[in-house]
């Protein structure tokens, strides 16, 4: 790796780690195949993952109103409840993506609903990292937002319907019951929680703190690019440098930008 100039101290120990999105706990994996040179290290790391859990449920239980049996000890025996058709919200509600420093963001309670990735283009010198993350990361987080986006706005045709009626077929998909077409999206039980929709359908917004004619570039770049912003099926914003919105990218016979003066999105 030295030849593309990244340095990897010779001290350094990497470890696996497993991520239950439905206790949000973060588990260390082979702690005792540690050295002894860093198990006080791990040991560190791992009481503040626990830290972080703890605060990531205390976020997410709100969610769960319309349901008060559930409390802060007990989500852990509901993620292994096969009986139960809601054991975690997932990414239902998503509706930006914020590539930018983290130093923008870090005070903003944005509800668990946005994509982040920490960027600097003052240290992007020639903007490749920028592109890689609006043909990669911006592409998947797109795929994410429309899966729900469209299993939400119309659940009969393009969701899958009543999770407790699924019976998978030959490892290919789902039928609801035991006839009828192969189900495709989302079931409805990771959209409604049964008196509330959870994902409200908004169009992906990504919000970039980037030069205007960097990220136009890259865009014109892309086919992929060109059909998401000139379909608006994307929503591009760019951010100044106090991390507040400055402008929002529009297409008609060419790329221009319009003036918007806002703060990032809290919540939508």
């Amino acid at each position: 790796m030295k030849k593309y100039g990244i340095y990897i101290p010779e001290d350094t120990y990497f470890m696996a780690a497993i991520h239950n999105t439905t206790t949000d706990q973060i588990s260390l994996l082979r702690r005792d195949n540690v050295p002894a040179s860093h198990k006080n290290m791990v040991e560190q790391l791992q009481e503040k993952l626990n830290e972080v859990t703890i605060s990531v449920r205390k976020e997410k239980i709100k969610r769960f109103k319309h349901e008060p049996e559930i409390t802060f000890e007990n989500i852990e025996h509901r993620s292994k409840d096969w009986s139960q058709v809601r054991p975690e919200w997932g990414l239902a509600g998503c509706h930006s993506f914020i590539i930018a420093p983290r130093y923008h963001i870090k005070h903003m309670n944005l509800d668990g609903k946005v994509f982040l990735h920490d960027y600097d283009y003052k240290k992007d010198n020639d903007f490749s990292i920028l592109e890689n993350l609006m043909t990669a990361p911006m592409i998947v987080t797109h795929w994410i937002n429309m899966q729900y986006n469209a299993s939400a706005t119309d659940p009969i045709r393009l969701g899958a319907g009543n999770k407790t009626l699924h019976n998978p077929i030959s490892g290919l998909g789902v039928l609801e019951g035991s006839r009828g077409d192969l189900r495709i999206g989302l079931p409805i039980q990771s959209l409604h929680d049964g008196k509330e929709w959870q994902h409200t359908p908004v169009r992906l917004n990504v919000f970039i703190k980037a030069p205007e004619n960097v990220v136009v570039n890259i865009i014109e770049k892309h086919s992929i690019l060109q059909f998401l912003t000139k379909n608006q099926w994307v929503f591009i914003f760019i951010l100044d440098d106090q991390g507040k919105v400055k402008s929002k990218l529009k297409f008609t016979n060419e790329y221009t930008f319009e003036e918007v003066i806002s703060e990032l999105p809290v919540s939508i």
